[in-house]
């Protein structure tokens, strides 16, 4: 077999980590080759490496059988490579059509013509039915659009080679299928696409060979059609993977989170969430479903301080916290895993230790007379990384140089080891491999067990009905109805997603059966 490209023995090495460990990977043209891995394999190193944003320590690079040298992100352009990264590389404050001029290289003429660029960009987004507004503010587009903006980008500027990082981490499901699409059509028409992720039900969707990364090292590369995806697991983390947990027995009835009748306005002044109430009792899950864009991020805010309550109640344990400050809040033994871990959950540019002690600074045994004990800090961050095995050289690291996966477990570690009352928990396993999120599952259930109350809030059906003992399910900021997990399917929660009442689900039902058994 002839490839497309070779990469052969690559080795990079930062200090104190070895990153890629003589990693050798092949690309046929026309294909889609997922690179599979967990948090911390080094394939995201391995591809900055082919896209020209880091060199290797050592190792050879080869382009339709001739050697290259690939050691700037302008040369592998040129090459026709292009990556999309997980974070994109847009300017938020400019348009879609100087997102593209930028980094371009000029042509004879003085001034850009921005109305056959324009014309241009349409046409291209229209061949992968894509639909892109040249003219619109980057910081105004949704996330699928801006992903839709960069790999148009990468095509405009000649890519043959596409390789796309961790694309669906902050897709909704239909946007996710558009995406598959759009990888469909490229392959189809000769370009070769490397897939980066941790999503096993992904690589077996969109793949036609995968390779597995464990650890800086190449494990294996194998044909799509010829593995599982239990096989796939025990490649990628080394072992047996079991993504059950045990539902709870015993139910209390003891409420710890009570919310009456709230309604929360949104960034664009209009109601985001419409007279919502639900309860949350002692060592149970609730489950919140929905489409991302329903409601969810409003209602979380609502509930942690983050966000006003133009009217209704919420209740902890019987005290009123309804607009209270977001530090007492969480001061009322509440963690919080928000949605956006660089906004809300990090300090990006401060380092780990720093990072872990965010909430209990001023808390013994880390602080004593208001002075903080750095030992008892590095001891308390230390057990932290080990426990929840964050990949790190050391504390010291900041956080913005951790890979994204990393970053959540910290987050995790800090909230869960907070012995909290109340467990907010929203997309807690978001840009998490299959060998993290077992972990946090099995996390999240000693919390319930442990008489913790926990709202769950994530778009992954699957997370939903695992973990929860009843889910809510919300669109347009409104509950379509609250269901035991025994009860629930994805069918049933679909419609439920897509704005179909549950009593009117359970009408129907019965209705049908009523006329069958009448026959």
């Amino acid at each position: 077999m002839s490839f497309y490209l070779s990469m052969k023995d690559i080795t990079k090495v930062f200090p104190g980590v070895v990153a890629n460990d003589k990693v050798s990977l092949d690309l046929v043209k026309g294909e889609v080759h997922a690179l599979l891995g967990e948090n911390g394999a080094g394939k995201s190193t391995l591809m900055h490496i082919l896209c020209g944003l880091y060199l290797p320590s050592s190792g050879e690079i080869f382009l339709e059988g001739n050697r290259v040298d690939i050691n700037s992100p302008g040369k592998a352009i040129k090459l026709g490579i292009g990556m999309v990264h997980q974070h994109f590389m847009l300017i938020p404050a400019l348009t879609v059509l100087e997102n593209m001029v930028l980094g371009m290289p000029q042509k004879v003429e003085p001034f850009i013509n921005f109305k056959d660029l324009a014309m241009d960009i349409q046409n291209l987004a229209s061949k992968y039915d894509m639909k892109i507004d040249p003219y619109g503010k980057v910081s105004q587009l949704s996330v699928g659009e801006q992903q839709r903006v960069e790999i148009i980008k990468a095509l405009y500027r000649g890519a043959k080679l596409l390789i796309l990082d961790e694309p669906t981490a902050v897709l909704t499901p239909q946007e996710t299928k558009e995406m598959y699409n759009i990888i469909h059509t490229l392959t189809n028409e000769g370009k070769t696409v490397v897939f980066i992720t941790h999503k096993l039900n992904e690589v077996k969707a969109v793949s036609n060979r995968i390779t597995i990364l464990r650890r800086g090292k190449k494990i294996a590369t194998v044909n799509n059609s010829e593995i599982t995806k239990e096989e796939l697991a025990r490649l990628m983390v080394g072992r047996d993977i079991a993504l059950c947990v045990a539902k709870s027995k015993e139910k209390s009835s003891k409420v710890v989170l009570d919310v009456k009748n709230l309604n929360v306005i949104g960034n664009k002044g209009l109601m985001s969430v419409h007279d919502i109430s639900f309860q949350v009792k002692e060592g149970e899950i609730l489950g919140i479903a929905g489409v991302d864009g329903n409601g969810q991020s409003e209602l979380i805010e609502a509930i942690t301080g983050l966000r006003p309550i133009s009217r209704g109640n919420v209740q902890m344990d019987g005290k009123d916290i309804t607009n209270m400050h977001p530090k007492d809040i969480l001061e009322s033994k509440i963690s919080h895993i928000p949605e956006d871990r660089h906004l809300r959950g990090l300090v990006t540019s401060a380092n780990l230790m720093e990072n872990a002690m965010l909430i209990n600074y001023q808390d013994p045994p880390i602080s004593k007379r208001g002075i903080i004990r750095w030992k008892k800090a590095r001891d308390f961050t230390t057990r932290l990384i080990n426990d929840f095995d964050v990949r790190t050289p050391s504390e010291n690291v900041l956080a913005k140089n951790l890979s994204g996966g990393n970053q959540q477990k910290l987050i995790l570690a800090r909230e869960l080891d907070r012995d909290p009352r109340l467990l907010i928990a929203m997309h807690p396993t978001r840009g998490l491999d299959i060998g993290a999120i077992e972990f946090i599952y099995k996390k999240i259930a000693e919390q319930r067990d442990k008489g913790c109350a926990v709202l769950l809030v994530s778009t992954e059906l699957d997370e939903i009905l695992t973990l929860s003992d009843r889910i809510a399910v919300l669109y347009e900021g409104k509950i379509m109805g609250i269901i035991k997990c025994s009860d629930a399917n994805s069918e049933k929660l679909g419609l439920m997603m897509a704005g179909t009442e549950l009593d009117k689900i359970n009408n129907a039902k019965t209705k049908a059966e009523a006329e069958s058994g009448g026959h």
